[in-house]
């Protein structure tokens, strides 16, 4: 679905995605799926029990089988588990396949899992667990520019709405930028060395000096550097941020000679 069902059940639910609609139909069509139809969840589809819901995708799209996993309910009110689902297939004719939850040295790869290790800032088990680097997409836009006066321009990145974030502190990162792979070091939290309040997350690009205001950029998290902390002196934060930008480039160098950037 384009959005979370749960927002029209309960019209106060703030859903938190490990990816976008954009992002997810880019990973389907990567893994080699031919046609993807994202539907719109609203009230008329909530209101459709299995059986209709089916019919709609046999009449629709001629689905011969459906592809679930353990857990998943379908149909008004979640009434209809996999159980039932088999029954129905039986009845209307279409093959149904439970594919299994996926482990990562013993732990269930579930997305609950996954974002409570990214509220501790874990990125390196979450692209374990996830088989590729987490990233998250956003718009470059205008920030208080404190960054340039420090001696590290960086682009603030407006996110999507409902898009899970990292724990605050500092990360490793691969910017990418329309076809380019660039190193970066990248904040995530509200500056409480200047006191802002604001959460933000900005990038800082090494070896960079372009103006990029207004494109869309992607942030692949490689490795947590360290937490937000607040400093006493400016002096303290340049100096913190010079040795983050080192470690940054250190992890971040051997990975983009291999992908030839």
């Amino acid at each position: 679905f384009k959005n979370h069902p749960a927002t029209i059940v309960n019209p106060d639910f703030r859903p938190n995605f490990l990816t976008s609609i954009e992002e997810r139909i880019q990973l389907l069509q990567s893994s080699g799926v031919d046609f993807i139809a994202a539907v719109t969840f609203d009230e008329y589809v909530a209101s459709l029990s299995a059986a209709d819901f089916i019919k709609l995708l046999q009449e629709g799209i001629g689905m011969k089988g459906l592809v679930v996993g353990p857990d998943f309910c379908m149909g008004r009110n979640r009434k209809a588990d996999v159980s039932s689902l088999r029954s129905l297939g039986q009845e209307m004719g279409f093959s149904l396949q439970v594919v299994s939850v996926q482990e990562s040295n013993g732990i269930s790869v579930r997305s609950t899992t996954l974002r409570e290790l990214l509220a501790r800032g874990d990125v390196n088990t979450v692209s374990l667990m996830l088989g590729r680097p987490f990233s998250f997409s956003g718009k470059i836009v205008a920030g208080f520019r404190r960054g340039r006066e420090l001696g590290f321009p960086t682009a603030n990145i407006k996110t999507k709405d409902g898009m899970v974030i990292p724990k605050n502190g500092i990360y490793s990162t691969i910017a990418y930028l329309g076809d380019r792979k660039l190193m970066s070091a990248t904040s995530i939290g509200t500056r409480p060395t200047f006191d802002d309040g604001k959460r933000v997350v900005e990038t800082y690009v090494l070896d960079f000096d372009e103006d990029i205001y207004g494109q869309s950029l992607r942030l692949e998290f490689i490795e947590h550097i360290r937490d937000e902390i607040t400093y006493d002196t400016v002096k303290e934060l340049v100096d913190q941020i010079r040795q983050d930008v080192d470690v940054a480039r250190v992890s971040l160098k051997p990975l983009i000679d291999r992908m030839g950037q």
